[in-house]
């Protein structure tokens, strides 16, 4: 059986906004999942639906407002949830406030040799006055990785050849580079702590489609050497199903599908997950005009004001009165087969 290396068990993250009531933007809700020791899980979701929040939340570069994150077994955070729902004199339901709520957060220095980040733009995740050999030894110098100098030059020079760059690159500064020669060193970066944990933030995003399978490939080839487990957020469907060992699908802040990568393609149980797999291209003409293409109609929501029950049914056609007052459970409806729809409880 498979080893679990993260664990998150109904996480939630707000972000309060000044001048306004209740708990402001709502950008995770009440995830819940697991990443297994060498595996890679895809999380996909069109822009906005807190994919990269959830990601940073993980590693606590963002405070979670709640939940609970387990890193081998051990807690990195414990907390509360700080809101109960209340109905207004309209009839509205709302969000109070409980007070402070009681947390438990472990200290997570010692945590970030273990927990990494790979951004999502490169140019702006580098210090443009510090050279390359200085971005990827600041990190081997906080954590006293090496005793002489000697020894930490020649720890970059082996990070940059992992990543596929010349040791003279070390004395470049991040504006003599591409887009795809920066995203490398932002790698190197993040691997220069000998890391377990990596979270991909959309790696390839920002990089030319000839680049993107040469990062990927690159990344695959360090997980299969170096034992490394990501977590991998994209918009690209495609790489994430090439890429990913199961795949996590997000709305809104909240998970509504997650299987295995082969299953949820072939068998996508959430209406959401249905849409934005039949918006993937695929090359064959005479496939793709044969194909059904599901178009959602309407606006996503605002995280700020979400809608009740299932926050997806403002924009679902199979939508019904129960949708719009009840949050459907994630619950597992196969073996490995994740959903929250109401529609799979029939």
């Amino acid at each position: 059986m498979a080893e679990k290396l993260l664990e998150v068990k109904n996480l939630y993250k707000y972000f309060p906004v000044k001048g306004v009531k209740g708990p402001g933007v709502q950008a995770v809700e009440n995830v819940s999942l697991f990443i297994n020791k060498g595996e890679t899980l895809g999380l996909v979701g069109e822009s906005g639906c807190g994919k990269t929040t959830l990601g940073r939340t993980i590693l606590r570069l963002h405070e979670p407002t709640s939940g609970q994150i387990l890193y081998n077994g051990e807690a990195i955070y414990q907390g509360e949830y700080p809101f109960d729902r209340k109905e207004t004199a309209e009839g509205k339901s709302i969000l109070v406030k409980k007070g402070v709520p009681k947390a438990k957060a472990v200290d997570m220095f010692p945590m970030r040799r273990k927990m990494q980040i790979i951004f999502q733009d490169p140019a702006a995740s580098l210090d443009p006055r510090m050279t390359v050999g200085e971005i990827i030894g600041e990190a081997i110098d906080i954590h006293g990785l090496c005793k002489t100098k000697a020894e930490r030059s020649e720890r970059i020079k082996e990070l940059l050849d992992r990543v596929g760059l010349n040791t003279e690159h070390a004395n470049r500064f991040p504006h003599e580079f591409s887009g795809g020669q920066q995203q490398r060193v932002g790698i190197a970066r993040a691997l220069a702590v000998e890391p377990e944990f990596i979270v991909c933030d959309e790696p390839i995003s920002a990089l030319d489609v000839s680049i993107q399978s040469q990062v990927v490939n690159m990344l695959e080839d360090m997980q299969q050497d170096l034992g490394l487990t990501y977590l991998f957020i994209a918009h690209d469907l495609s790489v994430v199903r090439h890429i990913s060992s199961r795949i996590g699908v997000m709305y809104l802040g909240s998970l509504v599908e997650l299987a295995e990568s082969y299953e949820l393609n072939k068998n996508p149980l959430h209406p959401y997950s249905q849409t934005l797999l039949s918006a993937v291209p695929v090359p064959d003409p005479e496939v793709s005009r044969s194909r059904q293409r599901i178009v959602l109609e309407g606006d996503i929501p605002s995280p700020m004001n979400p809608p009740t029950g299932c926050r997806f049914h403002t924009r679902c056609p199979y939508a019904s009165e129960k949708c719009a007052q009840c949050v459907p459970e994630f619950k597992e409806h196969a073996p490995g087969h994740w959903a929250a729809c109401h529609l799979l409880d029939k």
